[in-house]
Formats: structure tokens, sequence, C-alpha cells
């Protein structure tokens, strides 16, 4: 391992930055390459709250990883996708895929 001046230096704690927390793995891993609305990912997802789940989004939509569409529409409606930043998570995120199914 690499001795770091400072935490912020450390590479992980910089991707842990953008992805930590319980939830926003997840999120991106559901996601993968589809669009899905809320109600979507919040039925995939039944133990998070709706209040965390928007929190979650917004945070993933600020740092560039999700794309968030909004349709000028009467029930409105709103997809979520995986931009080009986030997908270069795919790797990171099939690892850790990897390795909770070698674990079991």
């Amino acid at each position: 391992m690499t001795d770091f001046k400072e935490i912020g230096d450390c590479p992980i704690t910089k991707t842990l930055g953008f992805i930590g927390g319980r939830w926003k793995t997840i999120i991106l891993y559901i996601l993968g390459d589809r669009t899905l609305r809320f109600g979507e990912i919040s039925a995939r997802i039944p133990a998070i709250s709706r209040k965390v789940l928007t929190e979650q989004l917004k945070e993933l939509e600020k740092d560039g990883i999700l794309n968030r569409k909004k349709f000028n529409e009467i029930p409105p409606r709103v997809e979520y996708s995986v931009t080009e930043f986030g997908k270069s998570l795919k790797n990171v995120l099939k690892e850790m895929e990897k390795w909770g199914t070698e674990i079991e």
C-alpha cells in the first residue's frame, strides 16, 4: 500500500467521494445501461426511503454521474440514466459484484 501525505490524496477516498455511502453503488448497479424512472428505481430498492433516494439521486446528478431528464407532462415524469462519466465506474461495480459473489 502507498502512503499518502493527506487522506484527500488517496485515490480510494476520491472514488468514495463520488460513490460512497449505503445506496449510491446500488443505484448505479440497478441502473446499469438502462434508463429508469424514479418509481422503478424505488421499487428495486424497497429498503430505501423516497427522501433518501431523492437525495442520493440529486448527489449523483450533481457529481455528473447520472443524467436526470424531466418531461413536461402531467403527471410529471423523470428518468435517470448513467452519464459517460458514470459509465467509467462500470469496471469498479463489476469487480464489486464479482467479489460479492465469491464470498458467498
